[in-house]
């Protein structure tokens, strides 16, 4: 099989820092959970694909490949190489997907950052942790699993958590409401920000810039 090839985007606004970029060390494999099919596009569940798409059109590259079960765009950013993915399992199976493209790309397990909803976080905040158990959410208890390791960096994104007696299962099935959906394209604007400081500047400096500040949920 032949050496993937990663293209570099163009007319990209790299980070200004003042801090010396981190080597490159082998690949970044970002990868966003959600669902496939029309009907879940739109549902709470699928941010992680969401704000996948806004990275990949952000970098000017389109998911046009499919690879170990998943949609994938390959690229480099800051000078480190990318690929992006969208795990196509559903989400219970997206071990599946991260596992076996971690293997055949070998990324290095902190260079992979999980992208995906989280309905202990409310609506639009944004939690980035190196490490941390599932949280209950079936995609990182599938990726834990077939990793065999919780030390798995993570963009958690807040999605609220539903009203009144309704099930966590339904209510991330449903679509965004329209005051949510609003709100939505600067919600993912900041979380593309949060991979690009991750990839540029390493975990801690995401953790540090985008994390709540003491007192918020």
């Amino acid at each position: 099989m032949s050496e993937p090839v990663f293209e570099q985007a163009g007319n990209i606004e790299m980070l200004k820092s003042t801090e010396s970029p981190l080597p490159a060390a082998g690949t970044y494999l970002i990868a966003g959970l959600g669902n496939p099919g029309r009907e879940y596009r739109q549902t709470r569940h699928n941010i992680g694909f969401m704000l996948l798409d806004s990275l990949a059109g952000s970098l000017k590259l389109t998911f046009s490949r499919v690879e170990s079960k998943s949609l994938v765009t390959r690229g480099v950013y800051s000078g480190r190489r990318l690929l992006l993915a969208k795990p196509q399992t559903y989400m219970n199976l997206s071990g599946q997907a991260v596992g076996a493209l971690m293997h055949y790309y070998k990324v290095p397990q902190e260079n992979i950052l999980i992208v995906y909803d989280d309905v202990d976080l409310p609506f639009g905040l944004l939690r980035v942790r190196a490490a941390g158990g599932s949280g209950g959410h079936k995609g990182m208890i599938s990726i834990i699993e077939r990793l065999g390791t919780q030390e798995i960096p993570r963009l958690r994104m807040g999605i609220g958590r539903p009203p009144g007696r309704m099930e966590a299962a339904d209510y991330v099935l449903q679509n965004f409401s329209p005051a949510e959906t609003s709100e939505l394209p600067a919600i993912l604007e900041r979380g593309v920000e949060a991979v690009y400081t991750f990839i540029a500047q390493g975990i801690e400096a995401a953790m540090n810039h985008y994390n709540p500040v003491s007192g918020e949920p």
